[in-house]
């Protein structure tokens, strides 16, 4: 046994060096490490990250490891990843999503661009990495998380409070839930806009990381009330490279910046084809870089690309998303790049609420 005594501080030494890409700042700085132990020659610690579906956890933990492993005396560390996740979007309106830290509101100004089948594979994503999430579907008139799901049995309700269901480890809301395959949604405005403030209000979500908001195609009265009742902390518009479509995300991002959302990106969906037989081909089908144009023209991020996949829809209609159907397809590669993307873009949204007041941090936009 080495008779080398090891400090907190050589510990923390240790450490400083490994920077959160994100913040640009390092871990110890940031107050990530915590609960230091040193027995002798072992050494214990937590890392705390901003959100269980931090992209660089397994990184950081090796990192850490190696580091600390490193100092004199040191024959064995034990790294304990945690995380915490913060709220993005501070809210005084405790009836309305309470127990919601972040929502993610997926957005198109037009329906057949892939949206609500986003919305449900970024879900699934960041529930895979560890994090509670939610999704709720808020296109009365065509509601699609049944479908995409598989999920048939209604939700239950007790003492006034509405209980989702729950599929893939997801909890979930639609009113397809409520809704035989043969019944139309034939409402006006005001009962569009009672339904989706009971879902917002009533539904007994419980703690949740992520809820992730499938808006209804355009700026119609569901996705107005959405927007200004909810606390949103970020949207995603989604939109194919053509032109018609790209209009109607135009439309979309300019009703966000009008309630003072903040829209994280761009994301273009069904972008190209790749053949089986030519795996390094891509066939822009419907024209190329439409979504990257508009991300520019209003000036927010392009988040990036999902490719055709013929599983997505022959998955989706049999209640399988092509993260599940086909994880190791390109299009479920895409999609978990784009949640990881999205997951770090709210970390720092929601580090200016919570982080920032205790480390005096200045931030680095990304």
């Amino acid at each position: 046994m080495s008779t080398t005594r090891i400090s907190e501080e050589q510990v923390l030494d240790a450490l400083r060096p490994i920077v959160d890409p994100d913040f640009n700042k390092s871990i110890v700085e940031l107050g990530f490490v915590k609960n230091i132990e040193i027995d002798g020659d072992k050494v214990a610690f937590d890392i705390e990250l901003t959100t269980p579906a931090c992209p660089v956890k397994a990184e950081f933990e090796r990192a850490a490891r190696e580091r600390v492993e490193g100092l004199e005396g040191v024959s064995a560390v034990d790294v304990n990843m945690t995380a915490q996740t913060r709220a993005s979007v501070p809210t005084s309106n405790a009836e309305v999503l309470p127990g919601v830290r972040n929502t993610i509101a997926v957005a198109s100004g037009k329906g057949g661009v892939g949206k609500s089948t986003t919305a449900i594979n970024l879900a699934l994503c960041l529930r895979a990495s560890g994090a509670k999430v939610g999704v709720l579907d808020a296109d009365v008139y065509g509601p699609s998380l049944p479908l995409l799901t598989g999920a048939s049995e209604r939700p239950t309700a007790q003492d006034r409070r509405i209980y989702p269901i729950e599929a893939y480890g997801l909890r979930l809301m639609s009113m397809g839930f409520f809704l035989t395959e043969e019944s139309p949604v034939i409402w006006r405005g005001p009962m569009v806009h009672g339904l989706v403030k009971q879902f917002l209000t009533d539904v007994e979500w419980g703690e949740l990381d992520y809820l992730v908001l499938d808006l209804p195609p355009g700026t119609g009265d569901a996705a107005l009330t959405l927007t200004q009742m909810a606390p949103i902390s970020g949207a995603v518009i989604v939109t194919t490279s053509n032109d018609l479509s790209l209009v109607d995300a135009r439309k979309g991002l300019r009703m966000f910046e009008k309630v003072e959302v903040p829209v994280l990106g761009v994301i273009e969906n069904m972008s190209y084809f790749t053949p089986p037989e030519l795996p390094d081909k891509k066939y822009y089908i419907f024209g190329e870089g439409g979504g990257k144009r508009i991300a520019d023209e209003l000036g927010v991020e392009f988040l990036g690309e999902v490719p055709i996949d013929p599983r997505v829809v022959e998955g989706g209609d049999k209640g399988r998303p092509i993260v599940v159907h086909a994880p190791d397809s390109q299009a479920a590669a895409a999609f978990q790049g784009l949640a990881n993307t999205v997951v770090r873009k709210l970390a720092v949204l929601a580090a200016r609420n919570s982080i920032a007041a205790d480390a005096n941090i200045t931030w680095v936009q990304s």
